[in-house]
């Protein structure tokens, strides 16, 4: 149902729009190793970099070495590949933008309509509920189209605009709850559980650990036994030509478009 899939992705919106935000407001440079651990104790690595405004992350992705920059300032991304010595850019500055200008720095917040943006969407704030020991602010959602309306509701919390809960229109809720302080790679970090509950079928737990100094989640364990998280952090400036195309490589012509993939394509 088209009304359902607007409703969702307004939710997954508000999550992506908190996480990049932090990031972007970071003010923190750092650099880690990724790792990610499968059910079936097989393991990926790679590299993270993290500048001002600016991301590298050094992968593997069937044993082929894969690069991965990203500028936020200039609004641009480069993947490269090492072996071939050459790279693809997509994304471009907004028109009459000054790339070398810094974009400001806008934190999330709690009074900002998660509506905003999403066609055929409107939100009304209720006020300030207690969400799992949080202040947060409610906002109802709904969208009507073709004489149909769906409705749905989302928290955002006061002190940090974090999406605390949703609740879908088929009854679904996806709630965040802190569950303590924890030392992950000799850090403190915040544990928070996320839950979701669908009707009729069990709930499924994520966990995360925030690192308040870097902003983000320095490891994630998902339903099924895997693993995603940051080790051997080190805080501190990162060197510019980390986030730049390498001289001698040549940029590739994007793919053309091709049709629109299929459920389990």
């Amino acid at each position: 149902m088209r009304l359902h899939r607007r409703m969702i992705a307004a939710a997954l919106l508000a999550a992506v729009a908190t996480g990049s935000a932090w990031a972007d407001t970071a003010g923190v440079q750092f650099s880690a190793d990724m790792v990610r651990r499968g059910p079936d104790g097989q393991v990926t690595s790679g590299k993270m970099f993290v500048g001002d405004g600016r991301t590298r992350m050094e992968m593997t992705q069937q044993g082929r070495e894969v690069v991965r920059i990203s500028d936020q300032q200039r609004g641009m991304e480069w993947m490269l590949f090492p072996a071939d010595k050459n790279y693809l850019e997509r994304g471009a500055p907004p028109a009459g933008a000054d790339a070398a200008k810094p974009a400001p720095a806008v934190m999330p917040s709690a009074e900002t309509d998660p509506c905003a943006g999403v066609p055929g969407l409107t939100c009304r704030r209720i006020g300030i509920e207690d969400v799992n020991g949080r202040a947060a602010v409610k906002w109802e959602m709904s969208a009507t189209d073709q004489g149909q309306t769906l409705t749905g509701a989302q928290w955002l919390d006061v002190e940090r605009g974090l999406p605390l809960k949703h609740l879908m229109p088929n009854g679904q809720i996806v709630e965040l709850k802190l569950i303590g302080i924890e030392k992950i790679d000799g850090r403190s970090a915040e544990k928070w559980e996320m839950t979701t509950t669908a009707p009729k079928q069990q709930p499924l737990a994520t966990f995360q650990w925030y690192d308040p100094e870097l902003k983000l989640a320095v490891r994630e364990e998902f339903p099924g036994g895997y693993v995603s998280e940051l080790k051997n952090i080190r805080v501190g400036p990162q060197p510019d030509d980390l986030f730049a195309v390498p001289a001698g490589f040549v940029r590739k012509a994007a793919p053309a478009p091709g049709p629109t993939p299929q459920p389990g394509g």
